[in-house]
């Protein structure tokens, strides 16, 4: 199957990678930049281009890996290059639907994962959700992923959609906490490091126990004193206050709300 990639980002150069080990024919990459175009079209060997109106009209798949305000804008022109091929977007909160109207063959291939170029995927771990407009495509798709994961789903849009916002709440925001948690030991002179022991753990017990079962600390039990204390501390940042008085309510309501017994 002749594949080309049309975006060069994380996903794309990830997604790229794990292909053609896995003996996929990643024929052409596709970015709007050339420097990112050429730097994923040199790491996996194939021609690259920076104009939708030279993508190749012989790839069988084209998986589309750009961002979300880019993607409609994208479409039309991408299809015309190969009207009879299977398109399929990998984000998360785009619905299948993006390409009615425009292609034959569409469907979505959704990696439900945190990328960065700079670090490496283990795609065993990867869960895949995948999703196509016919049953034959669909089976195409399965096939492909599973493939790279043995960890592969059918979703909807709609179950992507949560899908999505909850790894926001379980990755983006998580790691945020950390760039707060980074900031307030660097005032202080005290390396990041020292919390990754707690990090590790903090999620190594959410394997074994449900987050609500594995949640400890000030707000879980509403210690007043210690709460107030630490607003005091963080009165001279007013926004760090506000997330921090909020989140601990959050907590403490959601514990007694999963605790209560019906």
């Amino acid at each position: 199957m002749k594949i080309a990639l049309i975006g060069a980002g994380n996903v794309a150069t990830h997604l790229g990678k794990v292909l053609k080990e896995k003996g996929y024919e990643v024929c052409q990459v596709y970015s709007r930049t050339e420097q990112s175009a050429a730097a994923l079209g040199t790491l996996l060997d194939c021609a690259y281009t920076t104009s939708l109106e030279d993508v190749t009209a012989e790839a069988e798949l084209y998986i589309v890996s750009v961002k979300d305000a880019v993607l409609q804008d994208l479409i039309p022109v991408l299809v015309k290059r190969n009207p009879q091929a299977l398109f399929v977007h990998t984000a998360g909160s785009m619905p299948q639907s993006v390409w009615e109207g425009h292609a034959v063959r569409y469907g979505v291939l959704y990696p439900m994962q945190t990328f960065s170029k700079q670090r490496p995927v283990d795609f065993a771990e990867v869960p895949f959700f995948v999703e196509a407009c016919v049953a034959d495509d669909l089976h195409l798709l399965k096939e492909l992923a599973s493939t790279l994961s043995p960890k592969v789903y059918e979703a909807t849009s709609e179950q992507r959609r949560y899908l999505h916002i909850a790894a926001v709440f379980a990755c983006n925001f998580t790691n945020h906490m950390y760039a707060v948690c980074a900031h307030l030991l660097s005032a202080q002179h005290l390396p990041f490091e020292a919390m990754l022991p707690l990090i590790d753990e903090t999620a190594r017990k959410v394997h074994h126990l449900s987050p609500v079962e594995a949640q400890t600390g000030p707000a879980c039990r509403y210690d007043v004193n210690v709460i107030e204390r630490h607003l005091e501390m963080l009165a001279s940042e007013p926004e760090l206050a506000a997330m921090y008085e909020q989140i601990s309510k959050n907590i403490h309501n959601y514990t007694i709300s999963k605790n209560q017994k019906p």
